[in-house]
């Protein structure tokens, strides 16, 4: 589905902060309101919601920084008042409602993973040669398409290989999923 985001390079606002040479990742957290955002009471995750990138991901001009979608502010039901979007990644990747964005040295953790490491890699590139394992990734519905519409081959890195590829060169992606 494409999606008009309102919003701006992540990585114009990392270089504000100058990182110095130990920073190799970004790590995100989201806001941690039970009483507003009701899935956040129930232990389906370790919450607040955590994720991160590698600090090459950050700096790249696809991450973005959302605070709209269509023209319009961004809705609480979107991740107000901001959310990462990372095109070439799995959805899960892009973390809504965050409150802090940190440098480290080490790889930080994610919730996906924390909670299901087999089936949750730290990179979460579409890949369509690296199945989930319960389900095939090779081939996808459009959202919007009928339950029984036919499914198309997934792209690697979401039809974004020609711009992001270059990140993961000499990366075993199928180890590191």
């Amino acid at each position: 589905m494409v999606i008009p985001w309102v919003g701006f390079p992540l990585g114009a606002l990392l270089k504000r902060f100058e990182p110095n040479s130990k920073a190799r990742y970004v790590a995100f957290k989201t806001v941690m309101r039970p009483a507003e955002m009701p899935g956040q009471r129930f232990p389906v995750l370790d919450w607040p919601y955590v994720e991160g990138l590698r600090i090459d991901e950050a700096m790249h001009p696809l991450a973005l920084l959302a605070v709209g979608l269509y023209g319009q502010t961004l809705p609480n039901q979107n991740g107000a008042p901001l959310r990462l979007v990372v095109p070439w990644k799995y959805g899960f990747k892009g973390i809504k409602s965050i409150v802090e964005i940190r440098f480290t040295e080490r790889q930080p953790p994610t919730s996906w993973n924390l909670s299901a490491p087999r089936e949750y890699g730290f990179y979460a590139n579409v890949n369509p040669s690296v199945d989930h394992p319960r389900w095939s990734q090779a081939q996808e519905r459009r959202i919007g398409a009928s339950l029984f519409a036919s499914k198309q081959a997934t792209l690697p890195f979401n039809g974004y290989a020609d711009q992001v590829a270059a990140l993961y060169k000499g990366l075993d992606l199928r180890k590191f999923y």
